[in-house]
């Protein structure tokens, strides 16, 4: 029943098209993975994107609401998602991959339609800005790291990462999905933890210096095709769909599975809903389930004021009140609702929802007599 969200600190599109070598985007509101054609040449340029995390948000998160590292690494999984928006001119299948960056950067001020490119952040060709001119490694790197691109007519630049098979994910799309990301950072996420809180160094752990999320290599230095754009939210946006790093787990404690209604229509209504909630709270939800027309008996108290049950294949939901973006699915690992005496119960960390936005809550039950969804227009709004 837990699912935790962080959103991150800092986020960047680095180009290596010639005329944006040294342009830094680090405030535009889209992140970018396209491939340019130059100006005055025939060749196609990628661009890659960088992101990065608190890191005593993961730090918090691992130890305060997971409840340690070893159940991170035991029943939790970290995705890292970015939202896409306007894609063009895509094949019918393609590849992200997404790295552990190895070298320090900052995000900077900067935007695409900056004239001139020279800026005080992150760069294709600098980690830092123009004037400081901390270039990213293009040879020689540091043991056990990777990064640049070697083809004739890009410049050399873009990053440096972590190699080996726990510093890196990937993700196939076919003609059709969702181009929303969804890399399984799990590991990465485990070795920023380790350096954070113990300076563990590889492969223990690594410096948490974020993500590079770009294009397989081969596709990068295929300079004669543009494989199209890909473009995704970034956390400058004024939409609801910055990038985010989605921490889930099962904790469902669920006791009750002998006294689940298996069959029969159900009232289920949500009680103990303020209606408002701050960004900082952790709220638990409950839920009242009963026999719509229960059994006739003689007893001395009400029937309904019976505690009824979901079974244990029983979940929750959260979209955003007014554009259904399913802000939470159903999930069949993670959004399991716990039962104890009362009745159902759910937990919802509401820092990782947007404020001053309303939200509306969803209800999963599967019995014998098949699925089905509760929607009683159950609505609340977090405030900051």
């Amino acid at each position: 029943m837990a699912y935790y969200i962080l959103f991150p600190e800092k986020d960047s599109t680095i180009y290596s098209h010639p005329s944006r070598t040294l342009l830094n985007s680090g405030h535009d509101e889209i992140l970018e993975i396209v491939k340019e054609k130059g100006s005055v040449d025939p060749r196609y340029y990628p661009s890659r994107v960088l992101l990065k995390f608190k890191s005593k948000e993961i730090k918090f998160a691992i130890e305060n609401i997971v409840g340690g590292i070893t159940n991170f690494n035991n029943i939790a999984t970290a995705s890292l998602q970015l939202y896409s928006t306007e894609h063009k001119n895509l094949p019918t299948a393609l590849i992200l991959n997404a790295y552990a960056v190895s070298q320090s950067w900052d995000e900077g001020s900067g935007r695409y339609s900056n004239i001139p490119t020279g800026s005080n952040g992150v760069s294709w060709i600098y980690r830092d800005n123009s004037v400081d001119k901390s270039a990213w490694p293009t040879s020689s790197f540091a043991s056990n790291t990777t990064g640049s691109i070697n083809v004739s007519g890009i410049t050399k630049g873009g990053g440096t990462w972590y190699t080996g098979s726990e510093f890196y994910a990937t993700q196939q799309f076919a003609s059709g999905d969702n181009l929303d990301t969804n890399f399984n950072v799990t590991s990465i996420v485990g070795k920023h933890y380790k350096n954070i809180v113990g300076s563990s160094i590889y492969p223990i752990g690594v410096l948490n210096n974020g993500f590079i999320v770009k294009q397989p290599t081969t596709i990068e230095e295929n300079t004669s095709s543009s494989f199209g754009e890909m473009k995704y939210f970034s956390v400058d946006t004024h939409t609801i769909y910055p990038p985010r790093l989605n921490i889930k787990w099962d904790d469902s404690i669920h006791s009750k599975q002998p006294s689940a209604k298996q069959s029969g229509e159900l009232d289920v209504c949500l009680y103990r809903n303020k209606k408002e909630y701050n960004q900082n709270e952790e709220v638990i939800f409950r839920i009242h389930v009963r026999d719509k027309y229960p059994t006739r008996t003689f007893v001395t108290s009400s029937n309904y004021l019976d505690v009824g049950y979901f079974t244990t294949k029983s979940y929750w939901s959260l979209r955003d009140a007014h554009t259904e973006e399913e802000v939470i699915p159903f999930d069949d690992n993670c959004t399991k609702m716990s039962a104890d005496s009362e009745g159902m119960k759910f937990k919802v960390f509401m820092n990782g929802l947007q404020p001053e936005r309303y939200y509306r809550l969803l209800f999963k039950h599967i019995n014998n007599e098949g699925t089905t969804i509760y929607d009683n227009k159950y609505h609340f709004k977090v405030t900051r």
